[in-house]
Parts: structure tokens; sequence; C-alpha cells
């Protein structure tokens, strides 16, 4: 190499200088420019179907609302500018042509004494697959696992806490406090996942909650565009949702339309005086769904159901209002778009404005027609939860939710099969009862089943420990028609009654270094949590590949003595379902159920392999069976 003289290094490193010099200032002014004013949202895409976006921009200046918005950029015109109530608040409606290129555009904000700042608002290329290798929605082919990331596992321990959050607790003693687990610790037991069979993540909230207290959950947003930094971030959850599509599986985003924190900067200096519900003393729901259907109610107390608070932690958004409503549907495109999200599962359904979700349904459907949605319906009947779904009723509201949280399957269905001595009206024909009335849905294999969740107590508990109960009720989760749902920790026989809620909320064995106990590798797990880990592997891996348990019809039969008896099949196979809640032996033929066994001569148990020959199934009390027929 030839060696440089001493003016050329010279040259060259003030030329360095230079440059460096220029970028640092650069990148100071571009950062001041962005603390100029908040933008939300904080950026979008070319190409999009909703090409007409409404920024909601904030600044911490009363007279902010009557600056000047102009901005020059091919493709890129500003509509209207819209000055609110608070002065410090702006709407700026933008319209992006379909020859708009990616880039920076330059949003300049002037004041009444001609000064400028300018404001950087990236458009960018969608995302790679335009809907394909994301948005793919889940389905009744899909299993879900779902987990708290704060307490499933910890990759990091250095982003436990935040200095600037408010919530600076850390303490796994406590039920209440944070606890660590975080994007990282999920991202290391992807293959944990799989092992089960799961095709599908689903994750409690993960936008920012920087409440001063229970923040564990992530129900109460404080800012709709920050990836909470606690889990690890945008860009971890990107990975994230990168790592699981890479493996063939699907990512669901917990979304929370009814209401958010009481530290969302929009509730502490408030856009609008209708921004939030306002009542002249403080109201709380009713928690009654049946004020919004009842033909026989008044208005006043549905308005009570949808827009009384749930809490009064969480202001309740005023979805009447349309920048309220351009606000919510804009971020749910947003994160479906800036994070490969597959589908939503929808928080508190039944207390939104019920038009306002069909309208945000529909542009999520519209701009990604393969998404799917199902809503939180904790309610009490088959007809009251069908009203928020899609379903086959002659009533003037139209849900357009394709499926629910299927509580009535858990309440009326499957705790009363375990617990109920069995009758006419008691027990396992409970859940018989409760099928037989799918009349009513227009798809019921879109709603998720389930045996419980972060809210209730564990199904084990619930079953005052009674392990051969959970393991009928997991068969009877992977079989039944619908989308099944694990909350973590079912497997290795977590426990944990639900008042107070923390108690269904503690640390997934193994998440965290130094843990005796390890779900991921089975170091010390007892013989039953071993055993109950490995039947739903069997009944989850099975079930991936069985087309009639996927996307089978179901026949069910009448209980008789607590003997029930139901069938997924479809053309090319048929999955014989045998549930005993009864107290005394049966033996079983195929030609019992000619309907369904017919042409088939012998059974195969998916779980342990047994064969039974010329038909002859012996069902001992309190167990279930789960046998593919074979010719």
């Amino acid at each position: 190499m030839m060696s440089r003289t001493f003016p050329q290094l010279i040259a060259r490193n003030c030329a360095t200088a230079w440059l460096l010099l220029a970028s640092t200032l650069f990148t100071s002014h571009l950062a001041t420019a962005q603390q100029y004013a908040q933008v939300q949202p904080s950026n979008w895409w070319t190409g999009m179907k909703w090409n007409k976006v409404q920024l909601l921009v904030k600044a911490e200046r009363d007279a902010f609302s009557q600056e000047k918005v102009t901005v020059t950029y091919p493709g890129v015109t500003i509509t209207k500018v819209t000055p609110l109530e608070n002065p410090k608040y702006l709407t700026v409606d933008i319209a992006i042509a379909p020859t708009a290129l990616p880039g920076n555009v330059n949003l300049v904000f002037t004041s009444g004494n001609g000064q400028s700042h300018t404001i950087v608002w990236p458009l960018k290329p969608r995302r790679k697959g335009n809907g394909t290798a994301y948005a793919q929605g889940v389905t009744s082919a899909d299993f879900i696992y779902f987990l708290m990331p704060d307490r499933f596992s910890n990759g990091n321990e250095g982003n436990d806490r935040i200095p600037s959050m408010r919530d600076g607790s850390l303490n796994r003693d406590s039920i209440y406090h944070r606890h660590g687990g975080d994007f990282q610790g999920i991202i290391n037991h992807l293959d944990y996942f799989q092992s089960l069979g799961a095709t599908t993540l689903w994750l409690t909230p993960v936008l920012e909650n920087d409440q001063p207290n229970r923040t564990e959950h992530g129900y109460s947003f404080t800012n709709h565009y920050k990836i909470d930094p606690r889990y690890g971030g945008a860009d971890l959850y990107k990975r994230l949702s990168d790592s699981l599509h890479s493996r063939g599986m699907k990512l669901i985003q917990d979304a929370v339309y009814n209401h958010v924190g009481s530290y969302h900067f929009t509730y502490l200096d408030q856009p609008t005086k209708d921004w939030f519900h306002q009542w002249p003393s403080y109201t709380g729901t009713s928690f009654k769904d049946q004020p919004l259907f009842d033909p026989h109610g008044a208005k006043s107390e549905s308005k009570i159901t949808a827009d009384g608070w749930f809490t009064r932690e969480m202001p309740d958004l005023n979805q009447g209002n349309p920048i309220v409503a351009n606000y919510l549907i804009q971020h749910a495109l947003w994160c479906v778009e800036e994070f490969g999200v597959d589908g939503w599962r929808i928080d508190t359904y039944i207390y939104n404005d019920l038009a306002f979700m069909n309208r945000c349904n529909k542009a999520l459907l519209d701009e990604y027609p393969h998404i799917t949605m199902f809503g939180e319906t904790w309610v009490n009947g088959v007809i009251n939860q069908s009203y928020f779904v899609e379903n086959n009723l002659n009533i003037p509201f139209k849900s357009n939710l394709q499926g629910a949280t299927d509580f009535q399957t858990l309440f009326n269905g499957i705790q009363p099969a375990m617990n109920e001595k069995f009758g006419w009206n008691d027990g396992v024909t409970k859940l018989y009862t409760t099928l037989a009335q799918d009349l009513v849905y227009k798809n019921p294999m879109q709603n998720v089943i389930f045996l419980d969740n972060h809210d209730m107590t564990r199904f084990l508990s619930y079953v005052k420990g009674d392990v051969e109960k959970l393991k009928m009720g997991l068969q009877w989760l992977f079989t039944c028609r619908g989308i099944p749902q694990l909350y973590y920790g079912t497997e290795i026989l977590m426990k944990g009654e639900s008042n107070p809620d923390g108690w269904v909320r503690l640390d997934f064995a193994g998440g965290w270094n130094g843990d005796r106990k390890n779900a991921f590798t089975g170091v010390g797990l007892t013989d039953e949590e071993t055993e109950v880990q490995n039947l739903v592997k069997k009944l989850g891996n099975f079930r991936k590949q069985s087309t009639a348990l996927k996307t089978g019809k179901l026949m069910q039969f009448v209980p008789k003595d607590g003997l029930y008896v139901y069938f997924r099949y479809d053309d090319k196979q048929t999955v014989m379902c045998i549930m005993n809640t009864g107290e005394k032996d049966w033996v079983l033929q195929l030609s019992d159920y000619p309907e369904r066994t017919a042409g088939y001569s012998s059974a195969v148990d998916i779980v342990d392999g047994s064969k039974y020959e010329r038909g002859r199934i012996p069902v001992q009390p309190k167990r279930m069976l789960v046998l593919e027929l074979k010719k």
C-alpha cells in the first residue's frame, strides 16, 4: 500500500471531522425538530388502501393549534387542518396518492411570527408480502398458546427496569409487581411452543404502560405508538414477529379500543372535552350485556353498559368522536403493517361502541382480507354471545366480528361437565346442549375455546386439583370445534384462584435464571407434570396433522348416565371422542354409532397408541378417549 503524505493525512482527518460535525448537527437539528411536536401515527406507508391519514399533532404550547401546516412532497397533500379545543392540539388530514414513493415527508409548522419548524414524517414501503406473509388470520386449523410476557421468561435482565418509567417495581415475590419477562425470553423458547404443536402466540398487550403500578398485565396503554421498552421495544417485537413467521407460526396482538390508562397523554391533557365519556360523577359500567340487545330494555341502561368506565384507572374512550375513531382505527392498521400482526384479540369487546367496532373491523379486513379478529365476550348465554359476532339472528344490529372468546363452552360446557353430577340438565348434558345451540353462529369454528385465562381461576384449581379431570378437559379442548387456546402453564399443572387475579399470573417454571424447576428442559418436573405436558404435546401435534380436528364437522350424541360421545370427521378421517364423566365402566361398540362408524372396524388411541379391535372399546369412569378410526 502506498504511504500517505502528512498533508494528505491532515486533509483526510479534517474532512472526516467536518463530516462528523455536520452529521452531529443534522441529528441534533432533527431531534430538536421532532421534539417540537408529537405526531401520531408516527409514520405511514405507500400503497395502502387507507391512504387518507388523519394526524393527531400535539405540542407543549397553547397557541400551537393556530400554526399553519404545509407539505411539499410528490403525491402527498394536506386536505384539512383542524385546530382542536385544546390549543396544544391540531389534526392534519393527509392524502397519499398511489404515485407517492417512499421517503421522508417534511411537515412544516409556521407560527404567527413567521418562525418555522420541520418535522420529518416517514412514508415507508409496505412490509414484504403485502398481506400474504403476515395478516394471515387465525382459524380452526391453529392452536393458540396464550401468555403474559412479564410472567413467561426473562431473556434480558438489562431491561427489567427503565429509570424514566413510573413503575420501577421488580419483585418476583409479589403477585402485583413486575417480574421482568420480555420478548427475548419468548424468542428463546420458540422451540418449546412448537414442541407443543402450537401454531400461534397470543400475548397480553405489549404497548407502553407507563402507569405507576399494576403494569404487568398491559391493559392500560399510555402511548399507542410505543412498544413497552421493558419487553424490549419495537425492534425486538418485530424480531419476534419475524421469527414466528419464519417458522410458519402466527402472532396475535391484544387490542384495547375501549379505554386507555389514566396516564395516557390524551387523558392527562385532553384534546377535546368529549375525547372520553364524561359523567357528572364517576360512573362505572354495569357489566350487564343484556341492555345492549334487550328488546324491552331502557336506553339509559345501555348507555351505562357501553359508556361507563371499566375501572377508575381506565378512562373510557368516546368512539363516537370521529377523531377518536380515526385515531384507534389507524393505530390498528399501523400495528398490522409495522409489526406483521396476523390476528386480533379484542379486549372488553361488549363495552365498545359496536357501530365503531364494525367500522374498525371492516377497515382491517379491507386492507388485510385474510386477517381475523375475535372479541372478549364475557357474557352468560349463547344468544348473548352470538349477538356480538357474525350470527344468523334476525336482529337490527349485525356484527361483523368473526369470532368470540367462547365463554359459553367454558361456563356452560366443560366446567359443569367436570364438576357437576350428571343429570337431565346437569353435568356433561350442559356441554352437549351448549354446542347444540351453535345454529345461531354464522361460523362457530371461529370461536376460541379455552379452559382458563389470565382473569379466571386456573382449570386445575377449578376442578379441585383433580389431574384426571384436567386431562379430560385438555382432550376436549383439542378435539372440540373451534380454535383451541391454551393458557401458559396449564400444561405443567399451574394452579391459582382468581381472587385476587395475581395468583393466576405466576411465573412459568424455568423462565428465570436460577429456577429450580424448568419446564423447557423437564428438570425438576414431577411425574404428573411431565405426563400432562406430554399429553399436550401428543394432542397438539396430532391435531396439527388432523384434517378432521382442524376443519372437520362435529357430530354429537345425547349423553347417557354421564357418557358423552362425539365425532370430528371429514372425507379423509374420523376421530371418535368418548368422555365418561359418570361413576361406572362402559364398554362401547363401534356399531352403537353407525352413522359415523360404518365401514370402520378398529380404533387407535392417539395418546398411548392402544388398539381396539373388533369395535369393542372399554372406558373407565372419569376418563376420556380420543380415537382415530381405522378401516
